[in-house]
């Protein structure tokens, strides 16, 4: 049974070794460190910059095993009506078995749930074909835009793919609101 919980500095191990070559490592966190490869310092030092908001969380989904997946959520509006998703990654291992489907489902309902968001948004790049799928298995839906953001990483311009989880939507699914079976 998969089940999640707040991030601890003990985790970061486990994160910071499934991020994979530079390619993986970019499409997972886009340009927000420097330097790869990161160690776990680096990872519990960024998360400790956030240590005192009120609107930052980070997330790890644990099964009997331990750790097997992470991503954070964190508020972009002062009304705490948005929370947006990110650093979603799931242990190499155990990608295509369901587990980020679940940690999705799991967090979604903590976000509607406890912290009472109305919409979730999450960032997908073009080339992260297995990640969209996923998020759009777990309810997330395509947003339209008039232009998509753009980054430059390793010498390309990658485009970022906006999808979004309203709560209304969520309410309706209610297969999507029971969580995972693991």
């Amino acid at each position: 049974m998969l089940r999640l919980r707040p991030y601890k500095a003990c985790d970061a191990e486990a994160v910071v070794s499934w991020t994979g070559d530079e390619i993986a490592f970019r499409k997972w966190s886009a340009d927000r460190f420097d330097t790869y490869p990161i160690t776990a310092e680096d990872l519990n030092r960024h998360y400790d910059a956030m240590a005192y908001s009120d609107s930052f969380y980070e997330m790890t989904a644990f099964d009997a095993g331990g750790p097997v997946g992470h991503m954070i959520m964190r508020f972009t509006d002062e009304e705490k009506r948005t929370l947006r998703f990110g650093f979603v990654i799931v242990d190499s291992k155990k990608r295509g078995m369901g587990y980020g489907r679940e940690m999705l489902t799991l967090a979604v309902r903590w976000a509607f749930g406890i912290l009472k968001a109305e919409r979730i948004t999450l960032g997908v790049f073009e080339n992260n074909e297995p990640a969209y799928r996923c998020y759009r298995a777990a309810g997330f839906r395509d947003v339209m835009q008039e232009e998509s953001e753009t980054f430059r990483i390793l010498g390309e311009d990658w485009n970022c793919l906006e999808l979004a989880l309203e709560r209304s939507e969520w309410e309706t699914q209610p297969v999507r609101k029971e969580g995972g079976s693991r």
